[in-house]
């Protein structure tokens, strides 16, 4: 039986409220009161003065659901899995419960309430270093629960520990549960396929991480005062395990990619893996734009308000290549905001905004985009007729200056056919530019002192 994203959020929301978890809001994306990060990026992050012992005012079992935004994979977007935007179900102890009741709850779950084949599951645990022993007590307590010895796999740290999100702060081992899809071996893996491998066998679907320790300045462990417990579910990926799908075949795009099916229908001139990939850039970059947008953050030329730029001008790009001469990415979010309004109401209570700074940097980048594709397309011809590879600096410097060309973006469409970007001589080109409005400035600055 398939499972909506609805259904999904509402049966962990009750399983956690009914173990005795107050349910919290989701935090904005604009990540208060955290000067290292731009964005909230999981769903524990709001929650750092209370994992280091602060007082929550509704207890010490929280759960919630989390809306999160991560471009580290923005180039990868466009593929079944990869996405920027998605939804953390995270549940918390501060301070009281432990590993035992964190892991039955989370295989309760997945088990008894949506049905997974525990026969399936496989997890991962700590496998120890200098910094901290063997996780034993988590070892325990899944042979307790019924993983046999061949279903627990011990890993370092690079794979098995967490945090922190910061130079210092809560971090500690981590168990990780992992799916068997049922899909066969890669013949590159082989026998030694296991979670956590690239194969595509296996699918994480929760992780559970144990803040027993805090890293210091310096990167010293020591111990935490308070235990913590941080459980965090990627909503998208489980529905798409649970459903049999990609994450684009599920409800959260459905509706997103059945009216950008109306407003460009597909015409054969591009190969279906092409279409199919501009289609998800376009989808999932215009659902985090509109998260952004309804949290506050408009486009523009620094820090969260530059994300938000890239990802619409990103998604007019992959618009642009499927023949799109007009707006389109605010009927697009409106049918992300027709999805999501139940469970994140300030979409409806920003739609308005939304929607008018979708399209007026939609329209802005259009004109700007016509422009520069020509000049692009010029020194495309101009670089392979000498049989070269390379845009120079110079060359990404005046698409940047004269035709508001972003040299991210140069470096995209670059890379998409074949060509490379001379990064290197752009900044050196963007240094002898502001010397030269310095000097300009100070000669200015000179000849009005000298006219009075």
């Amino acid at each position: 039986m398939l499972i909506t994203s609805d259904q999904l959020r509402a049966s962990f929301l009750a399983f956690l409220r009914e173990r005795g978890h107050a349910i919290l809001p989701s935090a904005s994306l604009v990540a208060a009161g955290d000067s290292t990060a731009l964005f909230t990026i999981a769903g524990m992050q709001p929650l750092m003065p209370y994992l280091l012992g602060e007082p929550h005012p509704l207890g010490r079992r929280l759960a919630n659901a989390q809306k999160c935004l991560r471009t580290d994979d923005i180039e990868e977007v466009g593929d079944a899995s990869h996405g920027t935007s998605f939804e953390m179900l995270g549940f918390w102890s501060l301070g009281d419960y432990w590993k035992q009741d964190s892991l039955r709850w989370t295989l309760e779950w997945f088990t008894e309430a949506l049905g997974l084949e525990k026969e399936r599951i496989a997890v991962t645990v700590f496998a120890g270093d200098d910094d901290a022993p063997r996780d034993d007590e988590a070892i325990a307590v899944w042979r307790a629960l019924g993983i046999p010895d061949k279903r627990i796999f011990p890993l370092g740290k690079e794979e098995n520990w967490w945090g922190p999100i910061a130079a210092t702060g809560p971090c500690g081992p981590d168990s990780e549960l992992f799916y068997d899809t049922g899909l066969p071996h890669t013949p590159a893996f082989g026998p030694d396929c296991r979670p956590g491998c690239d194969c595509g066998r296996w699918v994480e679907i929760g992780n559970n991480v144990f803040m027993g320790y805090r890293q210091g300045a310096d990167g010293s462990i020591s111990q935490l005062a308070q235990r913590n417990v941080d459980v965090g579910l990627g909503l998208e990926r489980l529905l798409a395990t649970l459903n049999g799908a990609t994450v684009y075949e599920t409800d959260l795009y459905a509706e997103a990619l059945r009216r950008l099916g109306e407003l460009v229908p597909g015409s054969g001139a591009l190969p279906p893996e092409r279409d199919t990939r501009l289609r998800r850039i376009i989808v999932d970059h215009t659902r985090a734009a509109t998260f952004l947008l309804a949290d506050g953050v408009a486009p523009g030329n620094v820090e969260r308000s530059y994300v938000c730029r890239r990802l619409i001008r990103r998604a007019a790009v992959s618009a642009h290549a499927l023949g799109v001469r007009a707006p389109i990415l605010a009927e697009i979010a409106r049918a992300f905001i027709a999805t999501y309004r139940g469970a994140y109401p300030e979409l409806a209570r920003e739609e308005e905004r939304i929607l008018s700074e979708l399209t007026r940097e939609e329209e802005r980048f259009q004109r700007t985009l016509a422009r520069g594709l020509r000049e692009f397309e010029r020194l495309e011809v101009e670089v392979r007729a000498k049989g070269a590879t390379m845009l120079s600096g110079e060359d990404l410097f005046r698409l940047a200056d004269t035709f508001g060309f972003p040299p991210t973006l140069t470096a995209e469409l670059a890379r998409e056919r074949g060509l490379e970007v001379d990064l290197d001589s752009y900044e050196a080109a963007l240094r002898r530019q502001r010397d030269r409005s310095r000097r300009d400035t100070v000669r200015r600055l000179h000849a009005e002192l000298a006219s009075k």
